[in-house]
């Protein structure tokens, strides 16, 4: 049963089925971004159907770039590409909840000769933007920011290159000073702490740019021209982590999912998964502009505990919540160290799910880094809150599935900002 603000799991005994997921929230952001500034047209296929998305195609909407969706099922997005330069938008550019449309649309936005002003809701406007700021102002720009926080108010101007070693590993990050130094004059160096996603690498070579990547360090030279692209975006894995959960929860589920993003910075879910005991077997695997695409079957199986930490815990920065949520039902419990970034997502996520997990009965330890979670424990159904994030809403719809007696979630409309099927897809696929 699910009414506008809440939403009520039962338990189930199973997860069986097919899931069909919507494109990569990752890729869809860039492809979108990189498409707007390439010369001639591009049709992006299973572009990501989340509100995130909607708001980087709405700011580029805005910087004049025209576009039209079909969806016919396959959500087709046609973009008419404008080069290098766009226009000055004759609005405030609202990102929405997107902290990844404001990072790595300031790194375009910054390259142009007019002034834009990227604005956010609430939750956004709490997230700290000095990580884009302080490099992009390096390379010329002007920004204006409320202490380092949205709106950000940007001036245009002629890049210059610059060689930067980022104090925080984040993709988004990478990804905003690529596209900066794609318009800048000069090679510009990133150097990273840890390694991250590379979705802003493969799609700025996909739309033709010449990257070179040695170790942590990736360069990019300046003046380069992109040209439109015909693709289809794979599987969210992000996505796809809830139903992986989901059916390693119990040990007689069976799970196919096609056409799923398997990219190697991102497929480390898939290993910490092994380990824990879902059975997972790729049958099809294909490269389609330099990303990995792969089909999944998994079955259950005993689920064990695991302890993330480190350069895994950058790596599956966005698959924590969900996997902490089960940790309880696992023998021996769950570990998470240097995550401290999950305190500045949307909500504070470490907070958020050791609330949750305490309101189902569950001991749990909060770090300021992470989190430790006793295995062996049953979860009793609670009232429980999504603290108006998508992730924590998705994250304990999965742990209410092995829950005893029913889970009621508040907030369960977060879940459209990455995924608005999520609740209909899980009932489907849940064995009751």
């Amino acid at each position: 049963m699910k009414t506008e603000s809440q939403v009520v799991v039962r338990p189930a005994r199973s997860v069986r089925g097919t899931v069909r997921l919507p494109g990569d929230k990752s890729i869809s952001h860039r492809y979108a971004m990189l498409a707007g500034i390439a010369e001639g047209p591009s049709c992006l296929e299973n572009f990501s159907t989340g509100a995130d998305c909607a708001s980087t195609l709405g700011c580029m909407r805005a910087l004049g770039v025209n576009w039209e969706g079909r969806d016919g099922g396959e959500n087709v997005i046609e973009v008419e590409g404008r080069g290098p330069t766009l226009y000055a938008p004759d609005r405030l550019l609202d990102c929405g909840n997107s902290g990844s449309t404001m990072r790595m649309l300031s790194g375009i936005v910054a390259g142009q000769k007019f002034a834009s002003e990227l604005i956010g809701d609430e939750s956004l406007s709490r997230r700290p933007m000095e990580r884009v700021i302080r490099p992009l102002t390096a390379m010329g720009a002007q920004i204006d920011s409320r202490e380092g926080k949205p709106p950000l108010r940007i001036q245009g101007a002629s890049l210059r290159a610059i060689d930067y070693e980022m104090p925080v590993a984040s993709a988004q990050v990478k990804s905003c000073l690529l596209f900066a130094g794609l318009l800048a004059e000069g090679v510009t160096r990133i150097e990273e702490p840890l390694r991250t996603r590379d979705h802003g690498e493969l799609a700025l070579r996909a739309f033709g740019a010449h990257l070179e990547r040695s170790g942590n360090t990736v360069r990019i030279r300046g003046g380069q021209r992109l040209r439109g692209i015909e693709t289809r975006i794979p599987g969210d894995i992000s996505s796809a982590a809830f139903f992986l959960c989901a059916a390693a929860l119990f040990p007689d589920s069976e799970l196919t999912i096609p056409g799923l993003l398997m990219n190697p910075t991102r497929a480390r879910l898939l290993d910490i998964l092994a380990q824990m005991g879902l059975r997972i077997a790729v049958t099809q695997l294909d490269e389609v502009h330099g990303e990995l695409v792969g089909s999944l079957r998994v079955e259950g199986s005993g689920l064990h505990g695991t302890t993330i930490a480190g350069a895994d815990s950058a790596a599956l920065i966005d698959e924590i919540p969900v996997l902490a949520a089960i940790a309880a039902y696992t023998d021996r419990g769950m570990e998470v160290r240097d995550a401290r970034e999950l305190r500045v997502k949307e909500s504070d996520r470490i907070a958020a799910v050791a609330n949750n997990l305490r309101r189902m009965g569950a001991q749990v330890e909060e770090r300021e880094d992470g989190l430790k979670i006793p295995g062996g424990q049953t979860l009793r159904g609670a009232e429980l809150d999504s603290f108006g994030d998508h992730r924590i809403a998705m994250a304990f719809a999965v742990a209410a599935l092995r829950a005893e007696g029913e889970t009621l979630i508040r907030g369960p409309e977060s879940a459209a900002i990455s995924y608005p099927a999520f609740f209909e897809t899980l009932v489907q696929v849940a064995e009751r």
